[in-house]
């Protein structure tokens, strides 16, 4: 990663422009052009120093629901419920906590309905509780990480 890859990864956690063009308006702030911007964000993809370059939408704000689940697993069964778990387009992330509990996911859906509904199925095919824990209260964190 050079200079200008930490001024594109530095620049664009701050906002993306909506616009006709978008990708050239980013381009022509950091003096590179389009054609540059794009194969560099391909590139940051591709070698794994960017997982994911996209926009962050509020699946409540526009009726969805989005809830941390959790669930105690044998650690013997660990491997099959996480394939269990992440085989549903619903769970967004899911990863390994040492705790009792100790596999949280996020679960996002469209729906209340379809939440319990997707939690009902996970502990059908797992047969482990899931203990779902929805947020009460949201903090704006303006997370911003310098490359």
């Amino acid at each position: 990663m050079d200079d200008i890859d930490r001024h594109i990864i530095n620049t664009l956690q701050t906002g993306f422009p909506i616009c006709d063009a978008p990708y050239r308006q980013v381009a022509e702030s950091l003096s590179i052009n389009e054609t540059e911007l794009l194969t560099r964000l391909q590139a940051l993809l591709a070698d794994g120093t960017l997982t994911r370059f996209g926009p962050l939408y509020n699946a409540e704000q526009m009726g969805g629901a989005l809830t941390l689940a959790a669930v105690k697993v044998p650690t013997e069964r660990f491997d099959k419920v996480t394939d269990i778990i992440n085989a549903f387009p619903e769970v967004a992330h899911n990863y390994a906590r040492n705790h009792k509990l100790n596999m949280w996911f996020v679960l996002a859906t469209e729906t209340s309905e379809q939440q319990r509904q997707t939690i009902n199925t996970i502990e059908g095919q797992t047969g482990l509780t899931v203990y779902n824990m929805p947020k009460l209260k949201e903090y704006f964190v303006n997370l911003k990480l310098e490359a």
